[in-house]
């Protein structure tokens, strides 16, 4: 036991329902505490969505203590020791502890147990094996409190060892290094990622998504990255982005951070990958990415680059013809660019604003509803057909380019006149 605690950095402890769970758990000599990201989390002074909680009682008898408490137990995942249960409306995921007998990537074959130490040596890093007692006390069997102090991601054990078990775990490096480390990696760790890396092309394409995602919405993943490039994982997971480039990745992190805009990880991808449509559809169908992730990627790409000097009319009009979805992140990418520049180069000052005047734009128009259809065409003498499509089309550009003043009844007397 540690003489550090989580008590008073962790409000969520005191919560009723988790109290009333951990004392259920451990009565008659058995245990439970609050186990990894939860207690990392308080620790580091971030925020806390997902609770776990590690407990001595197989999961019969952790399903059997939590209904006796008055709460929802569901065997979740029976199998690997763990129950979800549902206390005063908040979900916990409660897990025997366990030893790995066997690995299979993702799945192992498992004992339960009542060891902590060997439940906390089956963890991938040290941070991620620190326990909470119900009173605040962390108890820390590898030594997570020194590596959360300095900042430092660290396997559990030899490195290469653990990525073998589960080849996921070279993305995971990555990913806590960007939310949780400071300066460069544990050497032992690049040194196992870079040998191993070849084993990422057994994972599939969601796991690897799923990760590549959760990086990009760190902070500032920008130092992972570089580390992910100079390694080889990061053109082993995304080609793409092999000679294109991530150095607009800080800026526009940067920028976010100054604007007050949220991580958004499809911006940042965008600002590795290049703008094609055809690749990037590829790139989308090979992670298995979502169709609005796939729709996203495919409106940047396809959306023209407006000059940051445009008039707003013309910007209107632009809008109007390529949607917004698109151009909102053409013009998010190219402001945080310029925003880089600007401090050395007078031309990107300018630019900045104008792109900073163009998303202003952007986020308080609407699209305006073109005021004729073919029922009005109809009702004039025109009849169904290509001779109406083209009418219409004819009629909404002149509508466009009259900056979408002219009226119904304009476009209809227009309508009227014979073609030249």
């Amino acid at each position: 036991m540690s003489e550090e605690t989580i008590a008073g950095r962790a409000p969520w402890l005191a919560e009723p329902g988790l109290q009333a769970l951990l004392a259920a758990l451990a009565r008659g000599g058995e245990e439970a505490r609050v186990a990894g990201g939860a207690v990392r989390n308080a620790l580091m002074g971030q925020g806390v969505t997902d609770i776990d909680i590690a407990t001595t009682t197989v999961p019969d008898e952790t399903i059997a203590r939590a209904r006796a408490a008055g709460f929802k137990a569901i065997p979740t995942g029976y199998e690997h020791g763990t129950v979800t249960v549902v206390a005063s409306g908040k979900p916990y995921e409660v897990t025997t502890l366990r030893d790995d007998v066997e690995t299979f990537g993702r799945h192992a074959r498992v004992v339960f147990g009542t060891d902590w130490k060997r439940d906390a040596e089956r963890r991938d890093f040290t941070i991620n094996a620190l326990y909470a007692e119900a009173d605040g006390r962390v108890v820390d069997l590898v030594g997570g409190l020194d590596d959360i102090a300095a900042r430092r991601l660290r396997f559990i054990g030899e490195a290469e060892q653990r990525i073998r078990e589960d080849y996921l775990r070279i993305l995971r490096f990555f990913r806590f290094f960007a939310w949780y480390g400071d300066g460069r990696p544990d050497a032992e760790g690049l040194k196992a990622a870079t040998r191993l890396k070849a084993g990422l092309a057994g994972l599939s394409a969601e796991r690897v998504w799923s990760e590549l995602k959760k990086l990009l919405s760190a902070p500032d993943p920008s130092r992972a990255l570089l580390w992910m490039r100079q390694t080889g994982v990061l053109t082993a997971v995304l080609p793409e982005s092999e000679k294109w480039g991530i150095d607009g990745i800080h800026p526009l992190a940067e920028t976010e951070k100054a604007l007050g805009w949220p991580a958004d990880p499809m911006l940042r991808l965008m600002a590795m990958v290049p703008p094609d449509a055809a690749r990037l559809e590829a790139m989308a169908s090979r992670l298995r990415m979502s169709k609005a992730e796939t729709a996203a990627l495919v409106a940047w790409a396809r959306s023209p680059a407006p000059d940051p000097q445009m008039k707003h009319g013309d910007f209107e009009k632009l809008l109007y013809r390529s949607g917004t979805q698109g151009l909102d992140a053409r013009l998010r990418l190219a402001l945080a660019g310029a925003r880089a520049r600007a401090g050395e180069d007078a031309e990107a000052l300018l630019a900045a604003a104008g792109w900073r005047r163009l998303l202003d734009i952007l986020q308080g128009w609407k699209r305006p509803a073109f005021p004729v259809g073919g029922a009005d065409l109809i009702a004039h003498g025109i009849k169904p057909g290509k001779e109406m499509g083209e009418k219409l089309s004819a009629l909404e550009r002149r509508w466009i380019e009259s900056g979408f003043r002219l009226s119904r009844e304009e476009l209809l007397d227009e309508a009227q006149r014979p073609d030249d």
